[in-house]
Order: structure tokens, then C-alpha cells, then sequence
């Protein structure tokens, strides 16, 4: 709500009835009766704050928040309310801000002694219980605020006695109220003017529209965040001198009611935060708005040209709709508008430049919008700009040089996600104490050259993922005494990091990630903010070793040093059990030495990557305590040994590398404990005997199992196909005798198309990437950010006898699969054109027999295919898909094959089969089948050069 409406209105709203209520008279003696009704009432009372302390003496008319008729001492005003700040912002938004200082307790029932009150206000308070029935009998009471009193339960009907109250809020942003199925009680109030009800909790049936209909005198109705789910389909209705209707933050599923259009009077409309659907209407009868909120909703089509005619109209919100089409040229009209947001729409802003503005906007809002490719003539003729959003809003284009000049007033600026080249301007930002104050997003662009100051006033600075070069300028902390998120990753900065950017000590974001920053990481003694909370430095060339005050930080939750050139020994200190480390990265370095002990100590660990090093040594055994550890990542080192016990005890962990070190022995059965694995990694170590049955039985969650290259010997067991969401498996590379489980049909985590993100190892916002090295396609790709659409079995390379089973067809969500190099006989399954999101198939290597069948050529993703060295027979199957295996070295070895792209022809054979699609139109069936392929094609064939790489490299 709006400063410039709502607390004016509401101010001449108590000028009506509240002069004779507030007047008192130092002449006039406080009634006892009514003296000792309050005592009581501050006796139930918690008064941390002593704001009743002038609650003493005889004079209770003179005490705190206590207001006396003049002419007989009653007690007609209690004014409790908690001290609230209104804070505007540039864009007039009131949000208040409830005081520490509030009263609490159990109303007690002396209250209902004062029977004279006309005014009582106990809002922003920590009451507790209900709100008393004998609320009901204050037969003289016209203003009542219980606005987040704290006071809960069903809101008794009894409020409806009160025939003189005009002004009734009840708001409970906490949502401790209900109101029932019932609000009769409310039509009950003749007199009411002013009714909030937001936050409040209403039953789905109830009728609250016919009961505010009968409150002809109304102005203000606010019932936002109330569950409100259905709202009438009528013309017309009672409360015709409505100025204020505030119906946001509910579940209304409708077109815009024709009620609302009629409302003549009103000034003030909040539908935001709905699912109001269809095309916005004219406006005709409403042309006294002043506020008007549609944002987050549904609304589509376009802008009505009519809303040029609501010439009083100050606040404009339309963002988050389904709006198309050009912006109306005729909201140029809008001489006295001050905000205006259209963001995420499918909006174009295309007025031409001879177009006048005749308003001067505070705020202008218009992300995703298209904007582009120049900055907006019309936009320097805006002096009061505070806050510009054009973020992603197709520019490409410099800085004009007006630019700067419509910058004096500027809080916060975004110019993110669009293609502007040149110089970064200088930018001064005119900023108060207010915390959304000094924003500047310029990130995702094409800015180049030096960064020659930092922007001042700044709070919140992101200029990542620029062309920006040269060193980090010096920060002056008098020029930027608010600094606290800083990101400059993904430029070209070089050199190192300041001191400064050390020192500040408002900083608590520091991101320089992928940079070409380098040398050692400079920080002298007592040179360590002490506010610093997140430090990212990965993807530079820093050298040397980690300094001891960057490890021993007691402020830092995430350390990010990764991919890097860093190297030596972890520091030893003693003090890592103050840390408050909570992820730490320091991984694709060069660091060495045994895993330091002291990690053990850190209780708030809940990421620990030390991948990709030259770590060696055995596993700490110290880990007892680390029961908020949910990923750890120690692949890629040299660490020998075996699994210590207490990696038993970290039942927190989602996610468990191992992977490519030298660790051997049984895998111990208190691992077992870990039950919320969604990822073990262990593949290419040591590991021997048999694959324990109790991975399938207790650690349902598995969604990525990597077993490979180790000397597991014995059967696959059974217990595995009760891994309902594994969707990759790899026992690649081992001994593994016996046959394919035919239960594997089981795995639904394979078996289905969509592949769901739940149970996945969600961190939350953790720096933590997952990372799996997986055989496809003939090659080692590394998963990381597109792992989720991993589905791959790999059983290559083992001892594996019998045939394929048909029922793995059943897994159509697959893949990859892998069965090469093993003793597997008999016929490929007939239905095998049945995995139709099949990427990679290799066969390879077995004693498979018959021919291939035809369903090969339904698999329109297939786009690695090997079935060399088996005793396959019989003609090629031609097809759409099949024709793009032009080499013939995947049917090597398979003597009794003929047909293309063999030199065998298969000449008299009536095996053959026949072509799918033209022979002559092979040129446009190749080109056709690179552009008609869905996702998963772009995932397979696409993913191999872009998304996933080589081994060896990041994903």
C-alpha cells in the first residue's frame, strides 16, 4: 500500500470520529473502578520494556496509551499499539516495521470494566489466547486494531454487537486467526467503513462477499492473503463508495468481475498474486484509480488503449502476466504517473522517437520486455528515476551518453542479461539507510576495458560475466561504507585481490571466480574482515598455499578455491573447531599431504570437496561428529587404505565420492547406516568381494551407483532391482559372474521418460555440483550440472553368461546401455526398439547369435551404435536412423552380416529388409533428422561436444 493514499485516508478517516475520543482534560479525575480494571490488566501483563512504567499513581488518564471523556473521566481510549516505522521506499511502498519494544500476556477480563471505550488499539503486540467474546459488549466502541496482536483462534461472533464500529482491522500476517464458515457477524456492523481482514484464514464455503455486501457505509476492504478461492459473477453491489479494495496474495480463478469495474469511487485496486485469467478491461467507469495492481496473474492479450484515460492514476503494476502486443502509446497521458512495472510479459515497448512521456517516473520496471536493440529515446527525459529495471530486455547497444544524466536520483539499476558493449560509466548512486537501497546489477552483458572505480553508495554490486580487464580497483570504504555483496566473477580481471576488498569490513559476498587473477593469495596479519561470510575464488591462477587467516576464518561459511594452481599442505590449526565453515571447495588443485585431522573438528561442515588433488594417506577416522555433512567428495587423489568406521556415523550424507583412488578391502557393512545416499561413487579403487545385498535393501534412495573398476567378484545380487529410483548403474570392470538379473525390469528409475528432480541430492543453495565420470558413446564423459538426465546400465567388461533378458526393453527412460565385453549368447531382444530414448548402445565383444532386429530403426536418438566381434547374421536393417552408421567398424567381427555399410551385399537374400523413407532423399532425411530430434537428442548426440566432455574435463 501506498504512503500518498492509504495513510492519508486512513488519517482523515479518524478525523471523523476521533477528535472527541482523544481529547482529555487535566481537570478530570480518574474513576477508580476503572483505575483498578487496568492494574489488573497490566498485572497479566509481560512489560520487558517497561512501556507501562507511568502506570502509578491515582491518575490513570495521565498514564501511557489512556485517554479520558473530558467531561466525566471515563476511560473511552486504549492505545496500546507497539511503536511501528513506516519506511517508503522510492517506489512509496510502506512497509512497516513492528518495534522490539511490545507488551505481552493474557488479556485479562478486568478489561471488560471499561465500558465506555470508543477506541482500542492493542496491534503489534505479543498477546496470547483468543480474542475475548466480551469484546462484544463495548456497546460504545468505533475503532478496534488487534493488527498482529498476537492474540489467535476463531474470531468470536459476538464483534458483531459492536453497531457503532467504523473501523475494524484485524490483520494477522502470522495467520493465528480464523474466521470460520461463518461471517454473518460481520453484516452485523452497519456503521463499518474500514474492514481488514488480511491474513486471516477463512473456510472454502465461506460466503464472505454476501456479508460484506450488506456494509453500505464501507470505504476500505482489504481481505488479501485470506484463502480466498471464489469470488461472484454479479454487476452490482451495496458498498458503491468503496475507495480502497485490497484482494491479493488468494487463489481467485477468474475473469476480471464485473463488480469491481462498476466501483465508481474507488482509488485503490490490489487483485496481485492470483490466478485471474482473460483480458483486462477498459476501465471506463474507474477513472478515479489511482493504484492499480494486477501484477501475478494471468491476464492475457493486450494492453487496453482505455487505461490512458486514468488520468489520476499514479501506480501501475501489470508484471507478471500473459500480456502480449505493443504498450499502448496513449500511457504517455498518464501525466501523474510515478511507477510503472510490466516486467515478464511478452511486451514490446516500441514508441517512436518523436514519442513525448508526459509523466516523470520514480520507477520503471520493464524486465523481459522487449526493449531493444537501442536504449529508449523517451527514457532521458526521466529526471526522478530511482529505480530502472531492463534487465533482459534485448538491448544491444553502448551506454548513451544521457545516460548519466538521468542517474541523479538512481537507488537501484538493473542493466543485466542484455548484449550492452562499451565503457562501464561512472556511477554515483544517490542512497539512504534503507536496505534496498544501492543496487546495481550490470551483469551478463558485453562491457569491456579497465574497471577504473568502484560504482559508490553501492550495496549490493554485480558486474559477473562481462569483458572487464586490468586489476580490481581499490575499494574506498568512505565511498562505499555499505558494501556487502560483491561479484566480479566471470572477466577477464587480472593481477590480484586488493587489500581492501580484504578489509572492508561491511563486505560478506566476495566473488572474483573465473578470472585470469593470479599469484598468491595476498592477505596480511589482522588483515581479515571479520563479516566476511562467503569467499569465491575458483577458476583463477592463484599459487602458493592456502593463508592460515583464510583457514582459520571464525566468520566464513563457504570457501570456494577451486580449479586453481594451489598447492602444499592444508594449514594445521588448532582453532578450525571456532569455524563456522559450512562448505568448503578445494578442489582441481595441486594441494598434497594426509587429509588433516582437524576437519573432524568443524560441527557445521556440510560440504567437504578435496577432489581432483594429490591428497594421500588414509581416510580421517575422526568423523564421529560430522553429522551435518551431506556431501563429500575425495575422488580423483591417492588415497589408500580402507573405510574407516566412522564414515558409519555420517548419516546426514546424500552424496558420497570415492572415486579413482587406491582404497581397498570388503565394502564395510556400516555403510548401510547411510541412508540418505542418493550418489555412491566408488568405481576405479580396490574394492573386492562380493556387492553387498544390503545396498539395495537399506539404501533405497540410490538414484547413481558407480561400482566400476574395482575386483568385485560372485553374482549380481538381487537386492539391487530394489532400488526403485536408481536410474545409473555402473559394475563395469570387475569380475561379475552369473546372469542379468531379469528383476532389473524393476529400476523405474530407467523406466520412465520424465525423470523427476524430487529425492535428486538436493544441498540447497550449496556451490556443490555433482560429478560422475561415466562410460558412453565409446568414450568417458563427464556428468556434472546435466546429470539429472542421466540413465545409463553399464555391466561391460565382467563375466556375465545367458542371454539378454527381454524384459530390460521395459526400461524405456534409458539411456545408455552397456553390456560389451562379456559371454552373453542367444538373440538381441526382437523389442529393443522399445527403448526409444536410446543414445548408446554397445553390444560389443559377446557371443550374441541371429540377426539384428528391424526395431533397431525406430531408436531415433541413437547416435552411438557398436555390435562388432559377436555371431550376428543376416542384412543390415535399413532405415531412417541405421543409415547415419556409416562405419562399418561397429559390425566388425559378426562374419555372417551383409548388406550396408559392409562390402557385403546380400545378394538373393531374402532376410533383407526394406527401406524406410526415399533412397533419393537421403541428403534431406540426414539433415531432417538433425532439426526434428526432441531433448533428448539435444542431450545425447548435441551433449557430447557441448554440455559434457571429455574425462578429464569440468561438465
Amino acid at each position: 500500500m501506498e504512503a500518498s493514499f492509504i495513510l492519508i485516508f486512513t488519517f482523515l478517516l479518524f478525523q471523523t470520529f476521533g477528535l472527541s475520543i482523544i481529547t482529555t482534560s487535566s481537570n478530570v479525575t480518574c474513576i477508580q473502578r476503572e483505575r483498578q480494571s487496568l492494574l489488573l490488566f497490566k498485572r497479566n501483563l509481560t512489560d520487558e520494556y517497561n512501556l507501562l512504567s507511568t502506570w502509578t499513581g491515582e491518575e490513570c488518564c495521565e498514564w501511557h496509551g489512556v485517554g479520558c471523556d473530558g467531561r466525566n473521566g471515563h476511560v473511552i481510549k486504549l492505545d496500546l499499539r507497539s511503536q511501528v516505522s513506516f519506511d517508503p521506499t522510492y517506489d512509496d511502498v510502506v512497509g512497516y516495521f513492528p518495534g522490539e519494544k511490545k507488551v505481552g500476556g493474557e488479556l485479562s477480563p478486568s478489561l471488560q470494566n471499561l465500558k465506555h471505550l470508543h477506541y482500542l488499539d492493542l496491534s503489534f503486540n505479543n498477546f496470547s489466547g483468543n480474542i475475548p467474546e466480551f469484546f462484544g459488549s463495548f456497546e460504545h466502541l468505533e475503532y478496534l486494531s488487534l493488527s498482529d496482536s498476537g492474540l489467535g483462534g476463531v474470531v468470536p461472533h459476538h464483534l458483531g454487537n459492536l453497531s457503532k464500529l467504523q473501523y475494524l482491522d484485524l490483520r494477522d500476517d502470522l495467520q493465528y486467526l480464523d474466521l470460520g464458515d461463518d461471517l454473518e457477524w460481520v453484516s452485523s456492523l452497519s456503521s463499518l467503513r474500514y474492514l481488514d481482514l488480511t491474513g486471516t484464514t477463512m473456510g472454502n464455503h465461506t460466503d464472505w462477499f454476501h456479508r460484506v455486501n450488506m456494509l453500505h457505509s464501507l470505504h476500505t476492504l482489504n481481505l488479501g492473503s485470506a484463502e480466498i478461492t471464489n469470488i461472484p459473477s454479479v454487476k452490482f453491489v451495496n458498498f458503491t463508495s468503496l475507495t480502497s479494495l485490497d484482494l491479493s496474495f488468494n487463489h481467485i480463478n477468474s475473469t476480471f468481475p464485473v463488480w469491481i469495474s462498476n466501483l465508481n469511487a474507488l482509488l485503490h485496486l490490489d487483485l496481485s498474486h492470483n490466478q485471474f485469467y482473460g483480458k483486462i478491461p477498459d476501465f471506463h467507469g474507474m477513472i478515479n484509480l489511482v493504484h492499480l495492481d494486477l501484477s501475478r496473474n494471468k491476464f492475457s492479450g493486450l494492453i487496453p488503449a482505455s487505461l490512458g484515460l486514468l488520468l489520476r492514476l499514479e501506480y501501475l503494476y501489470l508484471d507478471y502476466n500473459q500480456l502480449s502486443g505493443n504498450v499502448p502509446m496513449s500511457i504517455g497521458q498518464l501525466s501523474r504517473l510515478k511507477i510503472l512495472s510490466l516486467s515478464s510479459n511478452s511486451l514490446t515497448l516500441n514508441f517512436s522517437s518523436r514519442w513525448i512521456a508526459t509523466f516523470q517516473l520514480r520507477v520503471f520496471i520493464a524486465s523481459s520486455c522487449n526493449i531493444g536493440p537501442r536504449f529508449p529515446n523517451w527514457l532521458q527525459t526521466q529526471r526522478n528515476i530511482q529505480r530502472l529495471d531492463l534487465y533482459n530486455t534485448s538491448i544491444k547497444d553502448t551506454i548513451p551518453p544521457w545516460f548519466e544524466n538521468i542517474l541523479s536520483r538512481i537507488r537501484y539499476l538493473d542493466l543485466s542479461n542484455n548484449q550492452i558493449s562499451g565503457k562501464l560509466p561512472r556511477i554515483h548512486f544517490n542512497t539512504t539507510n534503507y536496505k534496498g537501497d544501492g543496487i546495481l546489477r550490470m551483469n551478463s552483458n558485453k562491457f569491456e576495458g579497465s574497471l577504473d572505480a568502484f560504482p559508490s553508495n553501492v550495496y549490493y554490486l554485480d558486474l559477473s560475466d562481462n569483458l572487464l580487464s586490468g586489476h580490481i580497483p581499490l575499494t574506498d570504504e568512505a565511498m562505499n561504507p555499505n558494501l556487502q555483496y560483491v561479484f566480479l566473477s566471470r572477466n577477464r580481471f587480472t593481477g590480484n585481490i586488493p587489500a581492501h576488498l580484504w578489509k572492508n569490513p561491511s563486505i560478506e559476498i566476495l566473488d572474483l571466480s573465473d578470472n585470469l587473477l593470479s599469484g598468491h593469495i595476498l592477505l596480511t596479519d589482522g588483515a581479515m574482515n571479520p563479516n566476511l561470510q562467503y569467499v569465491f575464488l575458483s577458476k583463477n591462477r592463484f599459487t602458493g598455499n592456502i593463508p592460515v587467516h583464510l583457514w582459520k576464518s571464525h566468520s566464513i561459511l563457504v570457501l570456494d578455491l577451486s580449479d586453481n594452481l594451489l598447492s602444499g599442505h592444508l594449514p594445521k590449526t588448532d582453532e578450525i573447531r571456532n569455524s563456522k565453515l559450512e562448505e568448503v571447495n578445494l578442489s582441481k588443485n595441486n594441494f598434497t599431504g594426509n587429509i588433516p585431522v582437524h576437519i573432524c573438528n568443524n560441527d557445521f561442515l556440510g560440504v567437504l570437496d578435496l577432489s581432483r588433488n594429490k591428497f594421500y594417506g588414509t581416510l580421517p577416522g575422526c568423523l564421529w561428529n560430522s553429522t551435518l555433512l551431506e556431501a563429500m567428495d575425495l575422488s580423483d587423489n591417492t588415497i589408500t587404505g580402507v573405510v574407516p568406521r566412522s564414515f558409519g556415523s555420517l548419516t546426514g550424507l546424500k552424496s558420497l565420492h570415492l572415486h579413482n583412488n587406491i582404497l581397498e578391502g570388503n565394502l564395510p557393512l556400516f555403510l548401510q547406516n547411510l541412508t540418505k545416499l542418493v550418489t555412491l561413487d566408488l568405481g576405479n579403487n580396490l574394492f573386492m568381494g562380493t556387492i553387498p545385498f544390503w545396498i539395495g535393501e537399506n539404501l533405497s534412495k540410490l538414484r547413481f551407483l558407480n561400482l566400476q573398476s574395482n575386483k568385485f567378484t560372485g553374482k549380481i545380487p538381487l537386492q539391487l532391482c530394489q532400488l526403485n529410483a536408481l536410474q545409473y548403474l555402473s559394475l563395469a570392470h570387475n569380475n561379475i559372474t552369473g546372469t542379468i538379473p531379469s528383476c532389473f525390469q524393476n529400476l523405474s528409475g530407467t523406466a520412465t521418460e520424465q525423470i523427476s528432480l524430487e529425492d535428486t541430492t538436493d544441498l540447497g543453495d550449496s556451490i556443490y555440483v555433482e560429478y560422475i565420470l561415466a562410460s558412453m558413446k565409446g568414450t568417458q564423459l563427464v556428468y556434472t550440472k546435466t546429470i539429472q538426465f542421466l540413465t545409463s546400465l553399464d555391466l561391460s567388461s565382467n563375466n556375465i553368461t545367458g542371454e539378454i533378458p527381454d524384459v530390460l526393453i521395459n526400461l524405456s527412460g534409458l539411456k545408455s546401455l552397456n553390456l560389451s565385453r562379456n559371454q552373453l549368447k542367444g538373440h538381441i531382444p526382437l523389442t529393443i526398439g522399445n527403448l526409444s530414448q536410446m543414445e548408446s548402445l554397445d553390444l560389443s565383444m559377446n557371443m550374441l547369435s541371429g540377426q539384428i532386429p528391424q526395431s533397431l530403426t525406430s531408436l531415433n536418438f541413437l547416435s552411438y551404435l557398436n555390435l562388432l566381434f559377436n555371431n550376428l547374421s543376416g542384412a543390415i536393417p535399413v532405415g531412417s536412423q541405421l543409415q547415419t552408421f556409416v562405419d562399418p567398424y561397429i559390425y566388425k567381427g559378426n562374419d555372417g552380416l551383409c548388406g550396408q555399410p559392409l562390402s557385403r551385399s546380400c545378394k538373393g537374400n531374402n532376410s533383407s529388409f526394406n527401406h524406410v523413407g526415399k533412397d533419393e532423399d537421403d541428403d534431406d532425411n540426414i539433415l531432417w533428422f538433425y532439426f526434428s530430434m526432441g531433448p533428448g537428442f539435444v542431450v545425447g548426440f548435441i551433449g557430447l561436444l557441448g554440455i559434457c566432455t571429455s574425462s578429464g574435463a569440468g561438465g
